[in-house]
Order: C-alpha cells, then structure tokens, then sequence
C-alpha cells in the first residue's frame, strides 16, 4: 500500500486529500517507511525526526499543499528544526523564525518533513548525499539531499537554491525534475543569502506540475496547470551555448535526439546561439558570486576561518584580491546580457539546451560541473529541466527549457509539453 501512495504524485495526492480519500499522516507514513529502508545509504538529511513529521501531518492547515510532505534544503530557517548550512560553523543552529519560503509553505498546507544536505553554504564542499541510482556517484549540489530525497520517494516536493547550477543540476542528475524561477519569484527572506546577485530558491519534484503547484502556492503567482496542452506547437532554439565544448558525448548525442523527437511532433526548430557577448559571464559570474559571498560570510570568515573549508576560503580571498575595476566590470557584463536577452531569442517561445554536461560523475568530492546553467542563472531567466532518457552507465539525463524572465507560466507549459515530445 505504502508503494501506490509514493507513486502519487504531489498534484494526485492533495486532490485525493481534499476528497477525504487519504489522510495526510498516511502518505506521511508512506514516505517514513521508504527513509526507514533507503536513508542509510542516500543519506539526504540532515535533520528528520520521525515522530515530529507525523504529528505536523495530522495537524496540517488546510491550503492547496494540503498534508504533502516537502524537504527544506539546509540553508533556508526553520522555526522547529536545525539550520545548519552545511558548515561546522552553524552546528546545532535553532532559529526562532521560519524563511518565507518555508513560512508559506506550511501556510498552504504542507508539511516539513526535514531538513535536507546542502554543500558548505550551498557553495563548495559536498555532503554525505549518494546518488540514489548509484551511490558510488554524486547526486549533484548544492541542493543534494533535495535531490535525491524526491528520486528516492522520501518525499513529493522540494525546495532548492540555484546560485550557479543547484537546482536544475543535482535535478538532472536525478532524474527528476528542477524549475529555477524567474530571480527573485520565491522570496529570500530568512535564507543564509550568499550571492544577492544571483541566488534564486526553485522546487524540485517528479512532475512539472508537482514544481508548479510548489512554486505558485508559496509566491502567489498564477503559474497555470503545466499539464494542460497548448494549442499550437511552439517555436524552439536549439542552443547549445557558449560551454558546449563541455559537454560529454551523452549529451551531445542527447541533444540530436531531442532535436528529432522534438521535430516529429511538429515544434518549430532553429539552431540559436546565443549573441559572442554573452560568453564575457563566463569569467563575470565566478567573480560576482564569489566576491557577494566573501561579503555574504564576512562573520564566518572573521570569527571561524579556520572551519571554513580551505577550497572555498581560498575562492572567496581570490575574489577579495581582484580589482574593484573587474568588479564593476562583471556587474556591467550581467545588465548588459540580461537587458540584450529578450532580443537575443526574439521569435522563439523557448530555448532548449543541455542540463548538465553529462551524467553524474564518479565520486562525491565534487557535485558536478554548472557549465551549462551558470549563464541563464546570470541572466535571471527560468529554466525547467526535464528528465530525457539514461547515460552510457544507466544514470538520468536532463534536457533544459529556458525562458524570457517573468515567462514562467509559458516556459513550466512548454517543458512539460517537450517532456511529452522526448518519451
């Protein structure tokens, strides 16, 4: 019984919730006896108290999230939980206060579950997480434990944070999907914020829809039913951007096979690169996301240096040294590109392109290469990344949807509308 309930998805479960045909702490219980059996070698918590989860499932407010249990990556505040950013610096942490994200989101009826594994302040030194196709592989990150929670049934929604890759990656990786708004849709507020210029909080779940109904319940923003099918084919550019060098021979093959899946259902196709200037946020974004985050962690840095890790201390010195010119210079590079964009993609819907450079690597001392999210995270846009298909060693592949900024509810429709295309 606990399997047909883990394969509901979150848009299933709350209707059938709200018809009385399931209670909460059912799926609740549904979802604690998969932790029970997978937890240990997953391994996506961070803090999970049983006994805590199932009394908030019975108690959960009645709202458009009703009883559906959601992971909080670790670098969002939680009121009755641990916030502990994945640092040494922070064990232990109990905030008073709830972040907004999660704030709204118990307000619509969901039910924290727990704290999921995040990177060093969703930046550098991975955590514990495996990948739950293979736990020899990363899940990817920064959003680990969100990840690879929703691919191992350990819970229907997620929240991620995206400041170069870590939604749509770690997604990808998974073989789930990731939508990173549009910057600034999901507030930040009660987030340990590292990079003002870049961080954006995204869903993670199995379904577009399921990222959907997440997203509009806790930002107030109509975002449609993604389920729903247009009416016409839509226009698509094919990108493979100014990174394509890195990416791996699964994925250029993947990108030539969603080309002819996407031809054949009658989608409009042009190859559309992206304008040469907008290959200066290849050395822009580094130096801007690091720079805020030395600024970010000015506390850590000055009272616990040594419990920073020495990977990230020695990239945030590095961003301390440069040239206030190079600064101001990168800052210029980001307005520019996200002013030219619209332009850029003048008569497409969407663009279509990579979600990472191929299947999750071998090992957990790194979470992946963003090569090929850092640049839309850049430009402030959304992305949904899909699931399209298996590798040469059998882990998911991703395929990316990309949008004009504030397109959100254009750009969930046409992922799901590509998902369907590429099965």
């Amino acid at each position: 019984m606990s399997g047909d309930l883990l394969a509901l998805t979150a848009t299933q479960a709350v209707r059938l919730i709200h018809d009385g045909k399931l209670r909460p702490e059912a799926l609740m219980d549904a979802c604690l006896d998969r932790i029970a059996s997978r937890e240990p070698e997953v391994l996506a918590f961070t803090h999970l108290d049983p006994q805590q989860a199932r009394a908030a499932a019975v108690s959960a407010r009645p709202g458009p999230l009703l009883g559906i249990p959601i992971g909080i990556k670790d670098v969002l505040d939680t009121a009755d939980m641990p916030s502990q950013y994945g640092s040494p610096v922070w064990a232990g942490w109990q905030p008073k206060a709830d972040s907004a994200p999660v704030a709204w989101a118990r307000h619509a009826g969901a039910v924290i579950i727990g704290k999921t594994v995040t990177t060093e302040f969703a930046t550098r030194k991975p955590g514990a997480t495996t990948n739950p196709f293979h736990p020899a592989h990363t899940p990817g990150g920064s959003s680990s434990g969100s990840a690879a929670g929703v691919a191992a049934g350990f819970f229907p929604l997620a929240y991620g944070t995206q400041t170069g890759g870590s939604v749509i990656r770690p997604a990808a990786f998974c073989g789930i999907v990731g939508y990173k708004p549009t910057y600034g849709m999901i507030s930040r507020i009660g987030m340990k914020l590292m990079s003002d210029s870049l961080d954006t909080i995204g869903t993670m779940a199995r379904t577009v829809a399921d990222c959907a109904l997440l997203a509009a319940a806790v930002s107030g923003r109509d975002l449609g039913s993604p389920d729903t099918r247009p009416d016409a084919a839509p226009r698509i550019g094919i990108c493979r951007g100014p990174t394509w060098a890195a990416a791996a021979p699964e994925t250029q093959a993947l990108l030539s096979r969603v080309t002819q899946a996407l031809s054949r259902t009658g989608a409009t196709l042009t190859d559309r690169e992206l304008p040469a200037t907008f290959s200066a946020l290849i050395d822009a974004h580094p130096l801007i996301m690091n720079a805020e985050s030395a600024r970010a962690l000015g506390w850590e840095l000055t009272h616990h240096r040594d419990q920073v890790s020495d990977d990230l201390r020695g990239r945030l010195e590095w961003a301390l040294s440069q040239p206030e010119s190079a600064l101001e210079h990168a800052y210029a590079t980001f307005a520019a590109t996200q002013h030219a964009f619209p332009a850029a993609i003048d008569g497409l819907d969407i663009l279509v392109t990579p979600s990472a450079p191929g299947e999750a690597p071998k090992g957990l001392e790194t979470t992946g290469d963003p090569a090929f999210n850092f640049i839309w995270t850049s430009l402030h846009v959304p992305c949904v990344t899909v699931p399209a298909g298996t590798g040469p060693n059998g882990l998911p592949l991703g395929i990316q949807i990309v949008g004009r900024p504030g397109d959100d509810r254009a750009v969930l429709a046409w992922a799901r509308w590509v998902e369907a295309a590429i099965a």
